[in-house]
C-alpha cells in the first residue's frame, strides 16, 4: 500500500457518468450496495451506462424497484445488512445465479442515529457499515476470484477523523454513547477493512480501495436536525444544501465520482488498499481537514480489526 497521491486528472467538480466514459464495462458484473438511493443509484447509473449488469441488494426491494424501473441491466434483490442469514441468503442466491463478480461497491451504511443494537448486541453503526459488509464480501469471496481481476470499493468518510477504533469497547458496552464517534468508528473500520482486504485478495487478482465521497446532502441523513447541519455549515439559509466541491460540498453525482473511479480506473491497476478522494489517493494527514489520519490506513491496525472481526463473525474470504 502506498499512500500517496497520483494527481489524477479529475478534480473536484467531476462526476461519476464523466469518470464512467472512460471504460467498457461490458460483460462485468457489479454489486451496489445502497444502489437504490443517493450515491449508490448515481454509482450503478454510472456502471451499468457502461455496459456492466448491476446487481442491487435492498432492504426495501420494492421502493429500489421503483428507482431503477427502466434502466438497463439491473436487478433487485433484498438484503438486510444488519441480519446474518439475510445476506447469507442473498449470497447464496446471488452465487446461484453468476460465478462471477467483478465490481463489490459496499456503499450502503447509516449515519449518526441514536443507539441500536443488532441481535447479538453489537452497536448498529458497526454491525451494519461494517460487520454487514464484512459478510458479504467473505460470503462473495469465491466469485471475486473466479472474475480474475475483480475490485471491491468501501465507502469510508471523512467522518474517520472523528475517531479511531476503540478495540477496548467496540461495542459502546462501557463508555457513553455518542452517536457521532459510533459513526467515525464504523467509518475507520471501514478504511481499516480495505487495507486488510487488499493485503488477502492481491494474489486472487483483487484489489480493494476505500473512498471519501464528499459531504453529500442525502435522504439517508434527513434525520439529523437543522441544528447539526448548520454546526457543519452545510445549508444555505433558505434550507438548500450549499454546493461548493472545492470546500468538499458535492453534489450526489460528484459524490459518486470517486467510488466508480476506484472501480475502474487503469491507474489503480497495480494499487490497492488505499484511501482515496476527489478521484485520486488522499494524502496522508495527522491534523488537517483533508487527507487520511494515519491510524485508518494502519496495516497492523487494520490486521487487528481483520481478527477482532473474523471472531465476531465467525466468516473469513477464502476461495472455497
Amino acid at each position: 500500500m502506498v499512500q500517496t497521491p497520483l494527481h489524477s486528472s479529475f478534480g473536484p467538480t467531476v462526476t461519476a457518468a464523466q469518470v464512467a466514459l472512460r471504460s467498457d464495462l461490458t460483460g462485468q458484473t457489479a454489486i451496489v450496495t445502497g444502489g437504490s438511493s443517493g450515491l449508490g443509484l448515481e454509482t450503478v447509473k454510472a456502471l451499468s451506462s457502461r455496459g456492466a449488469f448491476v446487481c442491487v441488494p435492498a432492504l426495501n426491494p420494492s421502493l429500489a424497484a421503483t428507482a431503477l424501473e427502466g434502466m438497463e441491466r439491473t436487478e433487485v434483490c433484498p438484503i438486510d445488512l444488519i441480519d446474518e442469514p439475510s445476506i447469507r441468503a442473498f449470497a447464496d442466491a446471488f452465487l446461484g445465479r453468476r460465478k462471477r463478480l467483478d465490481l463489490l461497491v459496499l456503499n450502503a451504511g447509516v449515519m449518526a442515529r441514536p443507539l441500536f443494537r443488532d441481535a447479538g448486541g453489537r452497536e448498529g453503526h458497526l454491525s451494519i457499515n461494517h460487520l454487514g459488509h464484512f459478510r458479504l464480501t467473505s460470503l462473495l469471496w469465491p466469485a471475486l476470484c473466479s472474475a480474475g481481476k475483480s475490485r471491491v470499493v468501501v465507502m469510508s468518510s471523512r467522518g474517520h477523523q472523528m475517531g479511531d477504533v476503540d478495540f477496548d469497547d467496540l461495542n459502546f458496552e462501557r463508555r457513553a454513547y455518542e452517536k457521532w464517534m459510533a459513526y467515525g468508528q464504523s467509518k475507520t473500520a471501514n478504511a481499516l477493512f480495505a487495507v486488510a482486504l487488499d493485503a488477502r485478495g492481491v494474489d486472487h487478482g483483487i484489489r480493494a480501495y476505500s473512498v471519501h465521497p464528499g459531504m453529500i446532502m442525502t435522504a439517508g441523513i434527513g434525520h439529523l436536525s437543522r441544528a447539526e447541519f448548520d454546526a457543519f455549515g452545510a445549508l444555505a439559509p433558505d434550507g438548500s444544501p450549499i454546493i461548493d466541491p472545492v470546500r468538499d460540498m458535492k453534489t450526489v453525482e460528484q459524490g459518486a465520482s470517486t467510488a466508480v473511479w476506484c472501480a475502474t480506473a487503469p491507474e489503480l491497476e497495480a494499487i490497492g488498499g488505499v484511501y482515496c478522494e476527489n478521484c485520486d489517493i488522499a494524502a496522508i494527514s495527522p491534523d488537517g481537514p483533508d487527507g487520511v489520519r494515519p491510524y485508518a490506513v494502519d496495516p497492523e491496525r487494520a490486521e487487528r480489526l481483520w481478527r477482532e472481526t473474523v471472531g465476531l463473525t465467525g466468516l473469513e474470504p477464502t476461495r472455497a
